[in-house]
C-alpha cells in the first residue's frame, strides 16, 4: 500500500477486511460473535444472550458454545494472520460481496478444549495465538475469559490444514 495512505484510511480497510472475512461465517452471526481489532491483534467477544445457555439452573454457558467460541477465534486469527500481508501490500482486498475475494478458512484436524470453570451469564472474549503456521499446517493456541483475563474460563490447542492455492 502507499506508504502515504491516511491513517484513518488504514483503520478503515483494515477494518473492512475484519468485517468480510467474519460475514463470511453465519455461524458467528447466529452466535452474536464479533471481533475487536487493535492493529493486527485480534479480541474475540460473545455477547451474552439467553440462547448460549445450556443449564439455566445454574446458568452456564453450553460447553458447545464454549467450544464453537473458541474454535471460530482460532480460525479466524489464522485467517486473518494468513492475509495480513497480501492485504497490507494491496494484493488482495477482502469484500464479502464479491465473489472469490475472500480467502479461503482453514479445516480443522483436531482441536481439544479445556473446561476450566462454568461459563457465567455474561459477555466473554478470546484471543489466540498461532504457535505455527506453514503452506499446510497450522497449531493455535485460545484462551477464553469472561470478567477476569487471570481466571480463564477455557482454553484449547487447535491443528487445522491450510488452504492451498
Amino acid at each position: 500500500m502507499n506508504r502515504r495512505e491516511p491513517l484513518d484510511q488504514i483503520k478503515s480497510r483494515r477494518d473492512s477486511a475484519l468485517s468480510a472475512l467474519v460475514s463470511g461465517v453465519p455461524y458467528l452471526t447466529w452466535l452474536g460473535i464479533r471481533f475487536d481489532r487493535r492493529g493486527d491483534e485480534l479480541t474475540a467477544i460473545l455477547p451474552y444472550d439467553e440462547k448460549l445457555i445450556g443449564n439455566p439452573m445454574l446458568p452456564a454457558l453450553h460447553g458447545g458454545v464454549t467450544a464453537a467460541f473458541l474454535e471460530t477465534t482460532a480460525i479466524i486469527e489464522l485467517a486473518w494472520a494468513a492475509m495480513w500481508e497480501d492485504m497490507e501490500s494491496g494484493r488482495i482486498v477482502p469484500d464479502a460481496a464479491m465473489e472469490g475475494s475472500l480467502p479461503r478458512l482453514p479445516k480443522t484436524i483436531d482441536f481439544t478444549v479445556d473446561y476450566l470453570r462454568s461459563g457465567l451469564p455474561r459477555d466473554a472474549y478470546a484471543r489466540a495465538r498461532v504457535v505455527r503456521s506453514g503452506r499446510r499446517y497450522a497449531s493455535v493456541q485460545v484462551e477464553a475469559w469472561q470478567d477476569n483475563r487471570a481466571r480463564l474460563l477455557a482454553q484449547a490447542t487447535g491443528h487445522f490444514l491450510m488452504p492451498q492455492g
